[in-house]
């Protein structure tokens, strides 16, 4: 079985990702759960390498077969993309790959808080899109790119590892950079976009000292900035930011960070009860009590910030993940296996009669 075939067989079982290993049969992720692709013999160490290898360009291959790992995106026809992790376990070729589909979803058909779409008002600023990996954070940040890409005439300029969503032409001017195929280094490409006139930069993953410093700078310099970011709160979030920088530095960016942020949408997608997922989302918005405690360090006050401010759009991840339950979209048992606070989702719900 060609590796296409497989690709199609995931589309049409609405699957969210591939894997293919040695050993196992190509596997697809169905809201949340593994179901094994049982068709034909059990994959030899060939097989797999053969099918990987077919998602490559010959630049491609020579960097995975070097680099043992690589991040890149595959395009099935005009059906679907695919962003393709391929890598090295027990010394055989594996991937993973996660299906971007072609149509921009909106923040409606995401099921996102209706506040969301605020932010794409924004001239300047930094909105940081948080969570897990595989829980929405890029589809949740396409979807407020496409709505500014709709809606205004700006110029738009993303760095990524690799391009998942392709933006269509609208009214904006979109310019999309990849890692490796477009630029050699996340160092270059974010030096670079100063200089690129944009208006809204969108940065793949804020994943080290380096990407965060431009972060904050092209953020500072007057750019509306979207970054993801691997943390479970907004809490967490910040903490995350200003921990990366060396001590003598914190106090300068506690200082910048309480500028140049507007928001933090920390996202977990659950499974729903009659198919498919739906997303909690704790919404953090930087209010000047907000900053005002980023400047002074004192984070563990964040959360009793978000749930006294209900009236203006935010909300804490347990009052989200309440709302599911009683809407019935999720069980309470779902919901408890995502909360980071177990009692306080019990007490949510049961103050709302769940």
């Amino acid at each position: 079985m060609e590796v296409q075939q497989i690709l199609e067989e995931a589309l049409r079982r609405g699957a969210s990702d591939v894997h293919l290993m040695v050993g196992v049969y190509p596997t697809l992720r169905i809201d949340g759960k593994f179901v094994p692709f049982t068709k034909g013999p059990t994959p030899t160490p060939e097989y797999i390498e053969k099918l990987v290898l077919s998602l490559c360009s010959p630049e491609q291959k020579e960097l995975l077969l070097t680099n043992k790992e690589l991040d890149f995106s595959f395009a099935l026809g005009e059906i679907a993309r695919f962003r393709v992790n391929a890598f090295y376990q027990k010394g055989y070729i594996s991937a993973a790959l996660r299906l971007i589909p072609n149509k921009i979803p909106s923040l409606e058909e995401l099921h996102l808080p209706s506040v969301l779409g605020n932010l794409t008002k924004l001239r300047q600023g930094l909105i940081l899109i948080t969570g897990p990996t595989g829980h929405g954070k890029s589809t949740s940040i396409a979807s407020l790119i496409n709505k500014i890409n709709e809606e205004k005439g700006v110029h738009i300029v993303t760095v990524e590892d690799p391009i998942e969503y392709v933006y269509p032409s609208r009214k904006s001017l979109i310019a999309q950079r990849e890692m490796h195929l477009d630029t050699h280094s996340w160092e270059i490409a974010l030096r670079s976009v100063l200089r690129e006139d944009p208006d809204v930069v969108l940065i793949g993953e804020m994943r080290d000292y380096e990407t965060i410093e431009s972060v904050l700078t092209i953020a500072e310099t007057g750019h509306l900035v979207f970054a993801t970011l691997h943390t479970n709160s907004a809490a967490q979030t910040l903490d995350r930011v200003v921990g990366v920088f060396p001590e003598n530095q914190q106090a300068q960016v506690k200082m910048q960070l309480s500028n140049v942020l507007e928001a933090v949408i920390s996202m977990r997608l659950l499974p729903a009860v009659e198919g498919g997922r739906y997303p909690a989302t704790e919404v953090l918005l930087a209010t000047p009590a907000v900053r005002n405690i980023i400047r002074e360090g004192k984070t563990h006050l964040i959360d009793n910030i978000i749930q006294t401010s209900v009236s203006i759009g935010m909300v804490t991840l347990e009052n989200s993940l309440a709302n599911l339950v009683r809407a019935g979209y999720v069980n309470l048992e779902t919901a408890l296996s995502y909360s980071l606070k177990p009692q306080e989702l019990m007490r949510e719900v049961k103050a709302k009669g769940g």
